[in-house]
């Protein structure tokens, strides 16, 4: 069982390696990089790459450890039992799995992705250090014991908002996802917009990664939004020629959808303004 990338997902050798190598350790395989470079579609491509279904279990600020086990609804039980409902002889029909009962009841391999798991509290990943270890859990209010029959392949994503502790880093095999360099660039680009212009596509792609390298930028575009932004430059028939800055504004045509934050319009517009000034 090898992932090799996908015709829709272009991965390098380094990040196939680290998929394949987690899945010959049996250990979960913890991805960072900057938001945007396809962390959380790494999972669902190597699903779809080797045939598996997914679970997706993405992390907010309030998501706790317990959730991805199961929740029981004392509340609902307490309701039926004063409205008299049979149900309540059976606690079992007030326990809601989670993610990860799901995944380790199956009965078949999966992917099991846990999607940005730094926008959780600190303690977060140390609560799901033995159940991700043993691939097992016991369910307190029941008695029984919940064991993967199959060993999900785990993807865990991080945007580094938060340092992980050494004990769950120890338990993962890691990769830090390099931003492209402009061929592999072009490559995923041909991908999402078959027979783009190579000179469109060189001249936008320069510009991007000297935009990318400005000094003072607060948040750096990536590669999803190059994406967006080419989708609009064919949307508008825009030439290279279209492209060219003069010295009016430093900004690039359709800027919003490269540069998020009101600093880093800013700027380009104190750059712009700097080099009318030397002339």
């Amino acid at each position: 069982m090898q992932f090799t990338g996908s015709d829709s997902y272009i991965a390098t050798d380094d990040l196939t390696m680290a998929v394949n190598a987690a899945v010959t350790l049996e250990r979960p395989l913890l991805v960072k990089g900057e938001p945007g470079t396809g962390k959380t579609e790494l999972a669902r491509q190597v699903a779809a790459g080797l045939g598996l279904p997914i679970i997706e279990w993405h992390i907010k600020s309030t998501t706790r450890a317990q959730q991805g086990l199961y929740e029981y609804d004392a509340v609902s039980r307490l309701r039926d039992s004063q409205l008299g409902d049979a149900r309540v002889h059976d606690i079992g029909n007030y326990i809601k799995r989670g993610k990860l009962w799901q995944a380790f009841a199956a009965g078949e391999r999966t992917v099991l992705l846990i999607d940005e798991i730094d926008k959780a509290d600190i303690e977060f990943p140390n609560d799901l250090l033995q159940e991700l270890d043993r691939m097992e859990f016991h369910v307190y209010e029941t008695g029984e014991t919940v064991k993967a029959t199959v060993r999900p392949i785990v993807i865990i994503t991080s945007n580094n908002e938060k340092e992980l502790p050494d004990a769950f880093l120890r338990r993962c095999f890691f990769h830090y996802i390099q931003f492209p360099d402009m061929e592999t660039l072009k490559r995923i680009v041909e991908v999402h917009h078959p027979g783009i212009k190579e000179r469109l596509l060189t001249t936008a792609l320069t510009q991007f990664y000297e935009l990318r390298e400005t000094q003072g930028l607060k948040k750096k575009p990536s590669t999803s939004e190059v994406l967006d932004w080419l989708k609009l430059l064919l949307a508008e028939d825009l030439s290279p020629e279209d492209l060219a800055r003069d010295g009016a504004s430093a900004l690039p045509k359709l800027h919003g959808a490269l540069l998020k934050t009101e600093q880093d319009v800013h700027l380009f517009e104190r750059l712009a303004f700097m080099a009318r000034r030397q002339r």
